[in-house]
Parts: C-alpha cells; structure tokens; sequence
C-alpha cells in the first residue's frame, strides 16, 4: 500500500508539472540541462506539452494500480516494463510531433 501511495505521488507530480506548463508565460523545457530552442507559439507549445505531461502522470498512477495486490513480484515487473514503454512513447511524442511543430525554423 505504501508503495502504491508514493507511486501516485510521483504520478501526482508530474502532473502538476503538466498544469504549470499550461499557465507559464514562457516556453517550458522538457529535456534536462538542455537549451531551450526558439518556439513559433509559446501558448500552444505549452499547451501540448502540458497535455502530454498530464497524461503521462495519469497512466503513471493506473501503472501502480498492480501494486495494491497482495502479491507485488509478478506486478513489479509489468508496472517496470510498462514505465519503459511509456517513457519511451512520451519521448518519441515529443521529439516526432511537438518539437517538429512549434520549433522555429530558420
């Protein structure tokens, strides 16, 4: 149960991260110590991101859904491999669609 609760708070994390992106003035940067490139339209940008942040926190939380079972060893692997595979799908979303869309050309 512990397990599963701090799951949903990490889950819970991101997306508030989502929805601060949604209200922030500026363009919001997804990658680590990376720099920001130049965007066409910040409000969009923000918007996509955010979405996509939000619903990557929520299929984070349904993912630990198997940790609230009494026998966690099988579910760990699947709750693991299904982050993977997630993360995976976020960062081609965001390299293939929302940073091809809204990075400006020059």
């Amino acid at each position: 149960m512990l397990g599963f609760i701090i799951w949903a708070f990490v889950g819970i994390a991101v997306i508030a991260i989502g929805i601060f992106a949604f209200f922030s003035k500026k363009a919001v940067g997804v990658w680590a110590n990376m720099e920001m490139f130049e965007v066409t339209d910040y409000k969009k940008y923000n918007y996509a991101v955010g979405k996509m942040l939000c619903i990557f926190g929520v299929v984070f939380i349904i993912l630990g859904f198997p940790l609230l079972s009494s026998q966690t060893a099988p579910f760990i692997l699947f709750s693991t491999v299904g982050i993977i595979i997630e993360t995976i799908i976020a960062m081609a979303f965001y390299t293939r669609i929302i940073e091809k869309k809204y990075r400006k050309r020059k």
